[in-house]
């Protein structure tokens, strides 16, 4: 494969995997918590670079998408852990702006905000959480992205 079909290749499993996390949310019902969230954040880099990647040439942004593609991964590995009891999570939560808001709005907000905790498994496919299937699949992408690199 050519270099820009490699980075091709990476962007859309990037691409693949958003779209994936995007669908359990909004038409599986299933609210991400904290981790999942970063584990978005690198995917969308590594679109923007990828993006980039294919018109500039040299090694500089396939090793930055391959960064990308190692962080989100890690971070897929740490969610792992913390689902499964090996390590604690973060204990801080979110919550939408404050504002001008009223106190009764301000709680009416506090409980209706879905309480989604890291350390739940809402999916999982041959015992394996999304987590776990985003840490072994961005691991994969991660390679994709240094032999695009080595392709210069």
């Amino acid at each position: 494969m050519t270099r820009n079909q490699l980075i091709l290749t990476a962007v859309g499993g990037s691409l693949v995997m958003l779209l994936g996390a995007f669908a359990f949310q909004y038409i599986g019902g299933m609210a991400p918590c904290k981790l999942c969230l970063w584990q978005r954040y690198p995917h969308a880099a590594a679109i923007v670079i990828g993006a980039i990647a294919l018109w500039v040439p040299g090694r500089t942004l396939p090793l930055l998408g391959a960064l990308a593609a190692l962080t989100t991964s890690g971070i897929g590995l740490y969610h792992t852990g913390v689902e499964r009891g090996w390590w604690e999570g973060p204990t801080t939560c979110t919550s939408g702006p404050i504002g001008n808001l009223s106190a009764e709005d301000l709680m009416a907000q506090i409980m209706s905000a879905p309480l989604v905790r890291c350390d739940d498994v809402p999916w999982e496919m041959f015992t394996l959480s999304m987590a776990s299937w985003n840490a072994i699949a961005s691991f994969g992408l991660m390679l994709v992205w240094v032999a695009a690199a080595r392709r210069v």
